[in-house]
């Protein structure tokens, strides 16, 4: 594992995340470990530790170090735990999972993107996280239930098929509302009722598949 940018790691911990209200200690334990600069593009790297979202290419980006922090404290995954992710980006939230979890699906609808995710997590051993190139809104089937589900890119609503893939008992976090702005909404199964509660507002790239945005929706 890279010993680069230790201090900037421990920092961002500490600084942008901790000091906000996350308390959760396995996520924090896993976010001071990981290398984040592992999942950016070289050119960024000295800015990897910084608090924002960062491009990683095709028109996506890697979430602010805090978004990821606090989504993840809300999955609240347990070591047994198997979860799915829409929205593999460069990796980074699947590794961060794949620490917690025992198994990690993550689903990218771009195929370059996908590469780059599967490239970013064998460089840090993320043996437990697989990466599926495919359409993020309709899920894994074949694959479920979930005990996790974690959608990190903004949709008007959730998929129906992922929340037929949430196990009783099971988390989904989602970005939820418009183009611009969502708010981020905590789901909980219970039996057939899902319960819900929102989190706040926060700024996604679009969900595009067939349960979330068009392409032509989001033309100017």
């Amino acid at each position: 594992m890279s010993e680069e940018f230790t201090h900037e790691r421990h920092q961002m911990v500490e600084r942008q995340i901790r000091a906000r209200g996350v308390s959760d200690t396995r996520v924090l334990s896993a976010m001071r470990d990981l290398p984040r600069h592992l999942f950016v593009p070289p050119g960024l790297r000295a800015a990897a530790y910084g608090d924002h979202p960062l491009p990683i290419g095709s028109g996506q980006t890697i979430s602010q170090p805090y978004i990821v922090a606090v989504m993840t404290e809300l999955l609240e995954v347990g070591p047994e735990d198997r979860v799915l992710e829409i929205g593999s980006g460069s990796g980074y939230q699947a590794a961060i999972l794949g620490k917690l979890a025992r198994e990690v699906w993550s689903i990218e609808r771009l195929p370059e993107i996908a590469v780059m995710a599967r490239q970013n997590l064998a460089k840090v051993g993320a043996e437990n996280v697989h990466v599926v190139a495919a359409n993020g809104t309709l899920g894994l089937p074949d694959h479920a239930p979930f005990d996790a589900i974690i959608i990190t890119a903004g949709t008007p609503s959730v998929p129906q098929p992922l929340f037929d893939q949430l196990a009783d008992g099971g988390r989904l976090v989602a970005p939820v509302g418009g183009r611009e702005l969502q708010f981020l909404v905590v789901y909980t199964r219970q039996g057939d009722e899902i319960i819900h509660r929102s989190w706040g507002a926060v700024c996604f790239v679009p969900l595009i598949g067939r349960h979330g945005w068009e392409e032509r929706d989001l033309v100017l």
